[in-house]
């Protein structure tokens, strides 16, 4: 397997332009997710796997307290000069998820989620569950997308709901997991639209 687990993996499709998860805006149902107003106004959202920062960008639009999360240097220098030009208060750190729960123990009251689960090793789906749970208030959201695409190679590897269910709950409870209306259209019936609560 592709050593999806090592930054330099990641670094390097972004020094070849070879990001071709980057659609140049946020994704349209996590977009939505912030209209829907689950979270009060100026909470504390964490962006895991933040990439090129689309997501942390539309959350700050919304109104919310941003840290923007990834492991790869080139996505953070990437996503801090973007968001200066756009005027963006975004707080963009260099992190592994695994580490979450230490870097920022029950921090954020919420965490979206955009395929980050699905651009790891299948093996640490557990170990990421627990992360992420760490890291959140007693009763946070995480909440976004999930990638069901049905192919077996990855990365993108995918997930489908009863998996989801069963490793997620530990630690959480689902206010919500269905197939998104509002995907991008090559993306259209493959992703799985979230709410979970901090157990």
């Amino acid at each position: 397997m592709t050593d999806v687990s090592q930054p330099e993996y990641w670094s390097a499709l972004y020094q070849t332009n070879e990001a071709g998860w980057d659609k140049g805006r946020c994704a349209p149902p996590i977009a939505r997710l912030l209209q829907e107003g689950h979270l009060p106004a100026g909470a504390h959202i964490g962006v895991i796997g933040s990439g090129p920062g689309h997501e942390a960008f539309e959350a700050a639009r919304c109104g919310y307290k941003v840290t923007a999360i990834d492991f790869a240097p080139e996505a953070i220098a990437g996503l801090r000069t973007r968001a200066e030009k756009l005027g963006l208060k975004v707080n963009a750190e260099e992190a592994d998820v695994f580490d979450l729960a230490k870097r920022w123990p029950a921090a954020f009251d919420g965490i979206i989620e955009h395929t980050c689960l699905c651009a790891i090793d299948p093996a640490r789906r557990e170990e990421y569950v627990r992360a992420v749970a760490g890291a959140l208030k007693p009763g946070g959201l995480l909440f976004g997308l999930f990638y069901a695409h049905n192919r077996p190679e990855g990365p993108p590897f995918s997930i489908h709901e009863p998996e989801v269910r069963e490793i997620f709950s530990p630690l959480f409870t689902f206010d919500r997991l269905v197939v998104a209306p509002d995907s991008f259209e090559n993306r259209a019936g493959h992703e799985l639209e979230f709410i979970a609560r901090r157990s």
